[in-house]
C-alpha cells in the first residue's frame, strides 16, 4: 500500500469536551468550529442541554453555538454520559459547585470505570456523593454546594481527574492544588483557564490554581485531534511508499509524546507551519514510510501518550526487536481492559506480546498478521488493528469497526482514501 494526499482528522476530543463545558459556564453565546461530532462529544452536549445550556446540533462542518447561563440548572432526569469518561468526570467537577442533586450513569463500559478518584476529593471539598453500589462506579449522584480549597495528591497522572478538580475550583471560586505523580498529563484545562484570566502555575509535580479569572463567551476553532492523527500517521509509516500530510493538528507537547517514541523507532514525523490558536499550538504533520526498530517507553512518558499505546503496540509488531511499555497498568481501566486486549489481539493475529506486571512487551516480526480481533467496543483497539491490517498480506478481521465512531466517525472512509 502507498499513501498520498492531505487529510484533516476530526476535532480534538479533549478540546471539544472542554469547549462545550466552558461555553456552558459562560453567560452568553459562544461559537465553536471544528467540533468533534463523535458519540463522546454528543454525550457532553446532551448532558449540558439537560443542565440548561442551549447547544445547536453537532454536525460535520457546522459551526456550533452554545448559549450558557453562567450557572447550571437542576436536571429533570438522570444524566446519561454514554461511553464518555471525560464527560462524566469533568461534569462531576462542575456539578460539585452547584447546590442541587444530580444523578449520572452511562453504558456498561463506563459503569465499570473507577470514579472514586474524583468523587473522594470532591467530597473533601464539600460535595456530597451518593453511591448506588460499593464499587465507587456509576450510577451515582452528587449534590454540590459551598466548596473548600483543596490540596490533593492524585493516585495517577490523569487529565480527567486534574480537569475535574480544577473545574470544581472554578465553579466553587476556591484555590486547588493537585500533584501528578507519574509525569505530566495533557494540559488543555490549564491552557483554557489561563486564556480566561485564571492563575495556573506549575511547580515540580504540582499544578496550582487560583480563581482570578472569569469564563466569558468566546469563539474557537477546534484543531485536529493528535490521538486520531496517530492512526493515519501509523498507516503512512507501515506503507510501502508515498507521503501523507495531516492538516491543522493540535501539537500540544502533552499530546504528542507518541511522536518522540516513533522517532526512536526510526519513523520521523515532521511538524510544519506551527502557530498558536487559543493558547494551543496547531500545525501540519507529515508522515512517510519507515523501517522500525524496538524501543523502551518509560513510565514518565505514559501520561502523554496513554491513548496511543494500542497504535504504538501494533507498530511494535513490525519492528525489529522487543519494545517494552513500562507501567501501563492504567490501560486496564480505560473503555475496556485495554492492556489485556492489546496483548491478546496481537497474539490472535500471529504476533508476540506478553504482560509482565504492569509492563507490556511486544516483539516484532515479518509474518503478515492474520486473525480475528476482539474489540469489546473499544474504539482505539478497533482502529489500531485496522491500521495493522493494511500491511501487505495481512488478513485481519475486526469484530466491531462501528465503535470507531466514539472518536473518529470517518475512520473507515479515511483509511480507504489515503491509499495510493
Amino acid at each position: 500500500m502507498r499513501v498520498r494526499g492531505t487529510i484533516r482528522v476530526p476535532g480534538d476530543k479533549s478540546l471539544s469536551h472542554r469547549a462545550l463545558l466552558f461555553a456552558a459556564m459562560a453567560r452568553g453565546t459562544s461559537h465553536i468550529g471544528g467540533l468533534l461530532t463523535s458519540l463522546d462529544a454528543r454525550s457532553s452536549a446532551r448532558v449540558l442541554r439537560q443542565l440548561g445550556a442551549e447547544i445547536s446540533p453537532l454536525g460535520a462542518g457546522r459551526m456550533v453555538t452554545v448559549t450558557g447561563r453562567g450557572r447550571l440548572r437542576r436536571p429533570a432526569a438522570v444524566l446519561n454520559c454514554g461511553n464518555s469518561g471525560t464527560t462524566t468526570r469533568l461534569m462531576l467537577g462542575l456539578l460539585a459547585g452547584h447546590s442541587f442533586r444530580a444523578s449520572l450513569t452511562g453504558d456498561a463500559s463506563l459503569r465499570r470505570r473507577p470514579m472514586r478518584r474524583v468523587t473522594a476529593p470532591l467530597a473533601q471539598m464539600g460535595a456530597t456523593i451518593y453511591e448506588q453500589n460499593d464499587t465507587g462506579t456509576l450510577p451515582l449522584a452528587i449534590k454540590g454546594g459551598v466548596l473548600a480549597a483543596l490540596r490533593h495528591e492524585m493516585p495517577v497522572s490523569s487529565a480527567q481527574i486534574k480537569g475535574c478538580l480544577l473545574l470544581a475550583g472554578v465553579v466553587g471560586g476556591v484555590p486547588v492544588s493537585v500533584r501528578e505523580p507519574h509525569g505530566r498529563s495533557r494540559d488543555h484545562t490549564e491552557r483554557l483557564l489561563r486564556a480566561f484570566g485564571y492563575q495556573v502555575d506549575e511547580a515540580q509535580e504540582w499544578v496550582h490554581f487560583r480563581p482570578t479569572g472569569q469564563v466569558v463567551p468566546f469563539d474557537m476553532q477546534v484543531p485536529g485531534d493528535p490521538s486520531s492523527a496517530a492512526f493515519p500517521v501509523a498507516a503512512a509509516i507501515l506503507a510501502e511508499g508515498g507521503e501523507l500530510r495531516l492538516g491543522g493538528v493540535c501539537v500540544n507537547p502533552t499530546r504528542i509524546g507518541f511522536l518522540s517514541v516513533l522517532e526512536r523507532m526510526g519513523a520521523r514525523v515532521d511538524q510544519e507551519g506551527v502557530e498558536p490558536a487559543f493558547d494551543e499550538p496547531v500545525g501540519d504533520l507529515v508522515a512517510r514510510p519507515a523501517a522500525l526498530r524496538a524501543t523502551e517507553v518509560l513510565p514518565g512518558e505514559i501520561p502523554g501518550l496513554i491513548d496511543e499505546v494500542p497504535m504504538l503496540a501494533c507498530l511494535a509488531t513490525r519492528a525489529s526487536g522487543t519494545t517494552i511499555f513500562r507501567e501501563v497498568g492504567e490501560l486496564r481501566v480505560k473503555e475496556s481492559d485495554r492492556l489485556a486486549l492489546i496483548a491478546g489481539n496481537i497474539r490472535a493475529v500471529g504476533g508476540t506480546a506478553e504482560i509482565h506486571g504492569d509492563d507490556l512487551h511486544v516483539t516484532g516480526g515479518d509474518r503478515p498478521p492474520v486473525g480475528k480481533v476482539v474489540t469489546e467496543g473499544d474504539h482505539r483497539i478497533a482502529m489500531a488493528f485496522a491500521v495493522l491490517g493494511t500491511v501487505p498480506g495481512a488478513k485481519i478481521r475486526v469484530d466491531d469497526m462501528a465503535c470507531a465512531a466514539v472518536s473518529y466517525p470517518e475512520f473507515p472512509a479515511m483509511l480507504r482514501a489515503i491509499r495510493g
